[in-house]
């Protein structure tokens, strides 16, 4: 039977036995501890609620991908997408003849180190003072002598797979004395959590691969030729040979996974939350009191900002009271800031919020949320004017109106309107990095500048509404014409100008159902003088581009 070739594949479109992408590891992510912890985890990135447990038969297959030399393969992959073969590795052309629903994102390995060491962060604050990352996708957890506040090990164990579970994350852990057996158990066996009895690592380590002894690549393939295929064998060998052989890689990583050589670990260390307290011989019950502890405490909490070069961004008053009924106060920052004055001024605002009851007997300042924050070059600005600081000023306002209520519109690259806008702070000025293209790319060649989401050639409205609503009662000629009328929220509104139509199709590289899809918008006004824009679901001649049902986008000014 004749050899079939897949574009951009080669000879060999199984790609069996080929090594996954440097960067990524083959079986997923994985959690250890030592009396230890390991966990194989794989994240299941569906677009329903976030936390939701979705079953592999009725989740959509999803892989990220990334290029290995010439050509574009699997980094990672969905338990969805595993159970219809797809396996780390593979290339993505053939995954897509194989799974023509699949779903592709972009592998962004620097977010998942960011993603796990954030993840080691709350499990060191949480569950385990000793928390490493072994490697590029993995972590060990200590469980010595916090095993039993938990439960025991069992319990500890099925408690993280269950909190793992409730945030998208499906997790299979294992725990032996060693982090070496907790890392073997982690990837090879049945079962959400996997115990090996004290002292009995080598007869759980026994029958298992050699390749889950975390060894270099060129032993594994020495080892292969040699028939060493388990644990066992390797064991069995005599020791000198192995060291003559393989020098002492072999042997450190086998008697780390025995116990019988230690493997120190390197836990991180969660950054000290920043705090100053006091406390009161007797209750204070009024505002002015208040006032002038506030004025002793926010000095201090700035000399503890100095000294560890943060700003707040975000800072928590709790208030003691002799009942035992804390009263909170937080305020928000628009930047980075350690100004006292301007600490003191919003948190003194604030006071009037403050029920006391019968005293309040401690007053302590927490730093929420903080940035670092260096010193600033005012050379140029003691020279030139500069644009006042609006800082102060929505700092003020974001603490009287709540931050959900003030924003900043941000563009975003896309075609589809309810896609090309998100919501970011007010004073955010962050500005999406340009890619970085090849040499050889032929983006190269166009000398042009790169064109804004929001041309000027295509006006947009001020206002987008976060969904579009539909219209009733639409009178309009089909294929290329403006309503004349329609009913919105119940208001008849009768069309005197109108512009278009502007033709956007659906984006087909997000979703497949926007394949054909097409949206004809228009520039309506009405009698009233109210500006519309509006669009029809269709292009007026194929039923499979849109339902010709109308709807509302936005409002002109």
């Amino acid at each position: 039977m004749p050899a079939v070739q897949y574009p951009g594949e080669g000879p060999h479109p199984d790609a069996h036995g080929r090594e996954p992408i440097a960067g990524y590891a083959a079986a997923g992510r994985f959690f250890q501890t030592g009396r230890t912890l390991g966990d194989l985890v794989a994240r299941v990135c569906v677009e329903e609620t976030v936390g939701s447990l979705v079953p592999v038969r009725d989740a959509v297959p999803l892989v990220t991908a990334a290029r290995q030399g010439g050509r574009v393969a699997i980094a990672a992959a969905s338990p969805a997408a595993q159970a219809l073969g797809l396996r780390p590795g593979m290339a993505l052309t053939q995954a897509r003849a194989q799974v023509p629903e699949l779903q592709v994102r972009d592998a962004d390995p620097a977010g998942d180190r960011a993603d796990l060491r954030r993840l080691a962060m709350l499990l060191a604050r949480r569950w385990t003072p000793v928390v490493d990352l072994s490697d590029r996708d993995g972590l060990l957890l200590d469980l010595t002598g916090v095993a039993h506040l938990h439960g025991g090990e069992a319990r500890m164990a099925l408690r993280l797979v269950r909190l793992l579970a409730r945030h998208g994350v499906h997790a299979c852990m294992g725990v032996a004395d060693t982090a070496g057996a907790a890392w073997a158990l982690a990837r090879h066996g049945r079962g959400a959590v996997r115990i090996c009895p004290p002292g009995a690592q080598i007869e759980a380590l026994d029958p298992l691969p050699v390749t889950l002894l975390r060894l270099p690549e060129n032993a594994i393939e020495l080892l292969a030729r040699l028939g060493v295929t388990t644990v066992g064998q390797l064991r069995a060998l005599p020791r000198g040979q192995l060291a003559r052989r393989f020098s002492d890689a072999v042997l450190a990583r086998l008697d780390q996974a025995l116990g019988t050589r230690a493997e120190p670990l390197d836990p991180v260390v969660p950054p000290e939350r920043i705090q100053v307290d006091q406390r009161f011989a007797e209750p204070i019950a009024t505002a002015e009191a208040i006032a002038h502890w506030l004025g002793e405490l926010v000095p201090r909490l700035v000399a503890a900002l100095r000294e560890g070069g943060l700003g707040a961004r975000q800072v928590e008053l709790v208030l003691d009271r002799v009942d035992g009924v804390p009263q909170r106060v937080r305020i928000g920052l628009a930047r980075a800031s350690r100004d006292g004055a301007h600490l003191l001024r919003l948190l003194g605002r604030r006071i009037e919020t403050v029920e006391p009851g019968y005293g309040i007997d401690a007053m302590a300042l927490h730093v929420r949320r903080a940035e670092p924050l260096g010193a600033e070059t005012l050379g140029a600005a003691l020279v030139e004017e500069t644009p006042p600081d609006l800082g102060p000023l929505v700092d003020r306002i974001v603490n009287r109106i709540g931050a959900q209520r003030m924003w900043r519109v941000a563009p975003v690259e896309s075609d589809v309107p309810e896609r090309s806008m998100a919501c970011t702070a007010p004073l955010d000025t962050a500005v999406a990095a340009e890619p970085t293209l090849r040499e050889d790319d032929v983006r190269r060649l166009d000398g042009r500048g790169t064109d804004h989401p929001w041309h000027a050639r295509w006006p947009r409205p001020v206002r987008v509404l976060r969904r579009p609503e539909r219209l009733d009662h639409v009178m309009a000629e089909l294929p290329d014409q403006p309503p004349r009328r329609f009913t919105w929220r119940g208001v008849p509104h009768v069309v005197v100008h109108a512009d278009g139509p502007e033709r956007i199709a659906g984006e087909w590289w997000r979703r497949p159902a926007e394949r054909d899809a097409v949206r004809d918008y228009f520039r309506v006004e009405d009698e009233h003088g109210h500006r519309f824009w509006l669009y029809r679901s269709g292009d007026g001649l194929r039923g499979e581009t849109g339902d010709l049902s109308w709807w509302l986008q936005g409002m002109f000014a």
